[in-house]
């Protein structure tokens, strides 16, 4: 039973965020630049438009501080007491080189991932907000960011140049990147299906589960890319799951439901999907990778690592790193669907897993100026 929070808004709802604890409020931030704080039963806390009207692209709750809310709209990080929103506690002014598109904050809340149209990834100190790292090698625009758990130092970026990169904050470099366009060509199955635009996977939403070892990647090829991380942060393995038939937009673990591998995703073909995947091989138990005879790219791969800078060769994958790590890409893929799929009737801007007075559900965000809440099975 689907539930209509209203009236919060009067624009297209961008995204989502929902604080600590059992009697967590909720933010969401909409095109205009306005800001609505909700109870966990869709009343209106407070309200507001920020000043310069810039859209809300991101709004996320400290980890730590739940009276502490982190706001991103033009170039600008704002921070607010969400139980009064009338004027900023806190403003980082100019930390995105471009309008910023996504924040982060590790779970000690001692710093925030700030990414932006420009491709940068800025790293700030907190409190104060000083920049004490850009990140710099996407060459589009950095649609996401996410930190491990349990690795407050660890970071994983992607964006619209395709690319996931999973960084080491003590280095400007990344520990790895993977090019979901090289994966696509070398999956030999990468058709065009019926319903499904033929779109390149520039990726829009990035998540890890709680054990810190698995991240998604929602992408614009409908898939939802699965990857592993090993001892010494290296990429084990990497899949997928063919999620949506239209663009994936989000891809979030959920962390209340009976194991860590529970993941609710969202498309551009206005479908909401809950996945189970304790079973993929992605997850295997005690980390046992099933590995399948791997698919070699036909003559591509010397010229395409002559073509690399030489710095980016070191921290990018090989093509035999690619081969041997693509393991289980094609084992069993599409051998148990979605465990809940719902239809929503409009295309999907963003998903806030949540539970509201001790229920699960999932929050969506759509290009309406309304929420809507579903409601869970207990898995």
């Amino acid at each position: 039973m689907a539930k209509q929070w209203s009236e919060g808004h009067s624009t297209s709802i961008l995204c989502v965020g929902v604080a600590p604890g059992p009697e967590g409020l909720l933010a969401s931030g909409s095109e205009g630049g306005e800001v609505t704080v909700w109870n966990q039963e869709g009343t209106i806390i407070d309200r507001l438009t920020l000043s310069g009207e810039e859209d809300s692209t991101s709004v996320v709750f400290s980890p730590l501080v739940p009276n502490q809310l982190y706001v991103s709209h033009g170039d600008t990080v704002s921070v607010f007491d969400p139980r009064k929103l009338k004027a900023p506690v806190e403003e980082f002014k100019g930390v995105g080189e471009e309008e910023i598109n996504a924040l982060a904050l590790n779970e000690t809340g001692s710093a925030l991932a700030v990414a932006d149209d420009s491709g940068a990834v800025r790293i700030l100190e907190l409190p104060g907000g000083k920049v004490c790292r850009t990140l710099r090698r996407h060459t589009n625009i950095c649609s996401s960011v996410a930190f491990r758990p349990h690795r407050p130092n660890n970071l994983v970026s992607a964006g619209l140049d395709m690319q996931v990169m999973l960084w080491g904050l003590q280095k400007t470099r990344p520990l790895w990147t993977l090019n979901l366009q090289d994966v696509a060509e070398e999956e030999g199955d990468h058709q065009q299906r019926p319903g499904q635009l033929f779109n390149p996977p520039l990726a829009h939403c990035v998540s890890v589960s709680s054990c810190g070892n698995i991240l998604v990647c929602a992408a614009e090829d409908g898939r939802v890319h699965l990857m592993r991380i090993g001892s010494g942060s290296k990429l084990e393995q990497h899949g997928a799951i063919k999620a949506h038939s239209q663009g994936a937009s989000q891809a979030h673990f959920i962390s209340f439901l009976s194991h860590p591998y529970w993941l609710i995703t969202g498309g551009n073909d206005s479908s909401v999907a809950l996945w189970d995947l304790s079973k993929h091989p992605m997850a295997a138990p005690e980390g046992k990778i099933h590995k399948t005879a791997p698919r070699r790219r036909k003559g591509k791969n010397k010229s395409k690592r002559k073509e690399q800078p030489q710095d980016e060769e070191k921290t990018s994958l090989t093509a035999e790193d690619e081969a041997a790590a693509v393991g289980a890409e094609d084992m069993e893929e599409e051998k148990s669907g979605p465990k809940l799929s719902i239809n929503h009737g409009d295309k999907v801007n963003w998903l806030c897993p949540a539970v509201l007075k001790g229920e699960p559900n999932v929050i969506v965000a759509d290009q309406s100026s309304n929420l809507t809440v579903y409601s869970l099975p207990q898995m």
